[in-house]
């Protein structure tokens, strides 16, 4: 099974990156490097979270991005201004969307996917039989501590393993119908002010979760690779006392993979 998992990480890391933006999201090189550069890891798609604003078809029940027409994206916070702009060019029925950060990970082994999601796993762990034994510490790491609590492990049947580590703290609006705007200005203003906490709050999970890797990670292993420190985008000021969040794609990988 490890040649067979050599092979599939070989076979990712010649395949050119078929994501719409076509290259890995800054705010989470630092993440998808320290992994693809662990022998037993390599993420086979990723989100840093983004800020959209689709033009679908109007009265249409198809809800795939792929069918509409994307007015508006960012990785990072946006403006007022930018998203009224947007939305000026809306013909359909523009929806405000926050994604939150995604990944998904292969794993060489349960183990090594338990260690990757290992505070993360509170619930998703019961749903697998042979990871019952694992301690209650497993069960409080990398991604409930980090705030991912939507997090979990598939066993395909060819054996792939794969970790997903995934956020709800989603947001999504409609704002037009048929191109008439829903909403006055004070209303995108204030959407977009709850979009920029969204993403403010969703950088501080990345951060903590690239510290729980790093914590989990055997000390030799982090020695050897030579990690770079995260970029200084994750220099946020701390949460507002009391957050409001709103309970809830993939984009792809082609970064430095050390085989």
């Amino acid at each position: 099974m490890e040649k067979q998992f050599s092979l599939w990480k070989k076979q990712c890391v010649e395949k050119l990156d078929a994501s719409k933006k076509g290259s890995v999201d800054e705010n989470i090189q630092h993440v998808v490097t320290l992994l693809n550069c662990c022998e037993q890891f390599f993420t086979t798609s990723s989100c840093s979270g983004r800020i959209i604003l689709i033009d679908g078809v109007p009265d249409s029940t198809d809800v795939q991005k792929q069918n509409c027409s994307w007015l508006f994206v960012s990785h990072q916070k946006c403006t007022a201004d930018e998203l009224t702009s947007s939305l000026a060019r809306s013909e359909g029925d523009a929806l405000l969307k926050f994604e939150p950060f995604v990944l998904h990970v292969q794993c060489r082994k349960l183990e090594d996917a338990q260690l990757v999601t290992k505070k993360l796993l509170m619930s998703s762990v019961t749903t697998l039989p042979r990871l019952q034994h694992v301690s209650s510490d497993l069960q409080h790491s990398a991604a409930v501590n980090s705030g991912f609590r939507n997090s979990g492990l598939t066993v395909g049947k060819t054996g792939k393993i794969i970790a997903a580590v995934r956020s709800t703290h989603g947001l999504e609006v409609p704002l037009s119908h048929k191109g008439k705007l829903l909403v006055d200005h004070d209303y995108v203003r204030f959407l977009v002010q709850i979009a920029n906490q969204k993403m403010e709050e969703n950088l501080r999970r990345i951060d903590r979760f690239y510290q729980s890797l790093q914590m989990a990670l055997p000390a030799e292993q982090l020695q050897r690779l030579q990690i770079a420190a995260p970029p200084s985008s994750q220099e946020l000021p701390p949460p507002p006392p009391t957050p409001q969040t709103v309970e809830g794609r993939e984009g792809g990988d082609a970064l430095r993979i050390c085989l």
